[in-house]
């Protein structure tokens, strides 16, 4: 099939919308994803082959994105509302990664933890048990909030209700933290036995946990308002 035909002259399965959503984003070419935005070609070069232009003319998808508007009218076939369009759509795309950098803090330490979960855990009255998903490079992906609520020693945390969201989320390890009211962040004998509960359900599940931060609140006598597992030496290597 002849690529200078108008895309609504191909057949169906071969029209980026249509292979978008039957196959999803990832199926689709540069040129084709351009397309889609531009959304019509000219004479002789439909919508995917202006954006094979596009992409041989600036080389890189980085040097697209950079481009004015005045060097997108440079290629036949983008106007200014098109050269528009593909500017407005690269900076989405920046400003998406700009607020995954500031939103997804690497938490390779208790502190970072702590310094994500304090304000949050200090106005809650009963333990409350949260799950941090992480990803490769140990960043957050999300933190699941709504595992148990009251103390460990009367709630089964069980590590299906733990695990389930870290699986949908393809995430690569998990922190553990809950928050002591009584603000000392002491771990107790059930605080343990979860941990350990978890630690091995986790190694089944090829999904490291890497540590249980009790949050508490800090006292002249005791300056530090959390307690790592990990640190108290909880956690095998």
């Amino acid at each position: 099939m002849s690529q200078s035909l108008r895309l609504k002259d191909q057949p169906v399965s071969e029209r980026p919308r249509e292979r978008l959503v039957e196959h999803g984003a990832d199926a689709l070419s540069h040129a084709e994803l351009i397309a889609i935005l531009l959304r019509t070609g000219l004479k002789g070069a439909n919508a995917v082959e202006i954006g094979r232009q596009l992409l041989q003319k600036f080389g890189t998808l980085q040097s697209l994105a950079r481009a004015s508007v005045e060097d997108l009218r440079s290629v036949k076939g983008i106007g200014r509302d098109k050269a528009v369009t593909l500017m407005a759509a690269f900076a989405l795309a920046r400003k998406m990664a700009e607020e995954l950098q500031r939103e997804s803090p690497v938490l390779d330490n208790p502190e970072n933890v702590v310094r994500l979960l304090r304000e949050k855990n200090l106005v809650k009255n009963v333990e409350t048990l949260q799950v941090l998903l992480l990803n490769t490079r140990r960043r957050l992906i999300r933190v699941v909030e709504e595992i148990t609520d009251g103390t460990l020693d009367t709630l089964l945390v069980h590590p299906r209700e733990v695990f389930k969201a870290a699986i949908a989320a393809n995430a690569a390890a998990v922190v553990l933290a809950h928050n002591h009211p009584s603000g000392d962040p002491t771990p107790s004998e059930a605080d343990i036995k979860v941990t350990r509960d978890l630690i091995r359900a986790g190694q089944l599940l090829k999904i490291d946990v890497l540590d249980h931060v009790i949050i508490g609140r800090a006292t002249p006598e005791r300056p530090k308002d959390y307690a790592s597992l990990r640190e108290l030496g909880y956690f095998y290597s």
